[in-house]
């Protein structure tokens, strides 16, 4: 695939008045925003190329199948626990400083495979799929909001556990760690939506989705916070959409100080990880949390994972989550 990407970046207010118009004007598009909310695209249906982009959402089922491709080779190159730890130390004091309740940390990871991004875009099974040719591709089990009619809801993750742990379900569900990270990120979201919306009230709390990886089945635990958007709210999709932003899920609470806590701590730039992509078919508007997130960088591919650090966090505990996370959802 040849050619040069045709899609013009756009800063932040570019993106909202793009998506205000076509949100207006009920014409379907796609959107991609970044981490800080500070730059993307917006891509109309009719520009859609599959030469350079690819999106697929709400599809579990991965087009090609297992016994159609070539062995997988998925090595990780990890940061040293002894890098990790000065990084997650800072956090934990900030935490007990009384400046967060909740700080998602990250950390990019190089991955040695025989798959392209395309590949990976091919053969994952996910959500929410999407591919930027020579840039990135996002398999994500995670909602951002969706829209339908007047109803705007999202549906954030916090805590990830080994399947195949004897009685794993009852240990993520009954964690105090755990549990309090995900009631921090329910009131973060509760409170995000009221901001664009009335009625706000948490649906379902705490269930449990499977995911299926290259390397073992996950269980992760999820909410469900719905709120009423006025009539009107097409008009002003792109400012709703960007008042949400960047997602709690991914940073943490209180939002504003763990944003500066990240950006001290974590001492690389996510760029597109943890940033949103969607969809809007001219009606409604389904989006996702950019994670699971593989990038191109010169000749090597990044992987971008992390997890929520409270004052219950563990080191090690931590450290091997950052790394479990380091997979690609193929079954």
């Amino acid at each position: 695939m040849t050619g040069q990407f045709p899609y013009p970046l756009l800063d932040s207010q570019q993106i909202i008045e793009q998506i205000n118009r076509l949100g207006q004007s009920r014409s379907p598009f796609l959107f991609i925003v970044d981490y800080k909310a500070n730059r993307g695209y917006v891509i109309e249906q009719d520009e859609i190329d599959a030469r350079f982009v690819r999106f697929r959402f709400q599809e579990r089922e991965s087009w090609i199948k297992n016994q159609d491709i070539k062995t997988i080779r998925w090595e990780i190159k990890p940061m040293s626990l002894a890098d990790y730890k000065p990084k997650f130390d800072y956090v934990v004091e900030q935490i007990c400083l009384g400046n967060s309740f909740l700080t998602n940390l990250t950390q990019p990871t190089e991955v040695n495979t025989n798959l392209s991004l395309l590949d990976l875009y091919e053969l994952g099974s996910a959500k929410y799929k999407l591919w930027l040719n020579g840039q990135f591709t996002v398999l994500s089990p995670e909602t951002f909001v969706r829209i339908e009619g007047q109803t705007i809801s999202s549906y954030p993750m916090k805590g990830t556990i080994d399947a195949n742990v004897e009685h794993a379900e009852q240990i993520i569900l009954n964690d105090p760690k755990e549990k309090a990270e995900h009631a921090t990120i329910v009131d973060l979201i509760r409170n995000d939506l009221s901001l664009v919306s009335s009625e706000v009230a948490v649906k379902r709390y705490r269930y449990i989705d499977k995911l299926t990886t290259n390397k073992q089945d996950l269980l992760q635990v999820s909410s469900e916070i719905s709120g009423r958007l006025p009539e009107n709210y097409r008009e002003r999709l792109g400012d709703i959409l960007f008042a949400l932003l960047p997602a709690g899920s991914i940073c943490g609470a209180p939002k504003q100080k763990t944003l500066e806590i990240i950006e001290h701590a974590e001492g690389y730039d996510r760029g597109f990880y943890t940033g949103i992509c969607g969809w809007f078919d001219g009606e409604n508007l389904n989006s996702a949390v950019m994670i699971r997130f593989v990038e191109q960088q010169g000749d090597k591919l990044i992987f971008k994972s992390g997890g929520g650090i409270t004052s219950r966090s563990e080191l090690i505990k931590e450290y091997q989550e950052l790394n479990q996370k380091v997979y690609v959802p193929i079954c």
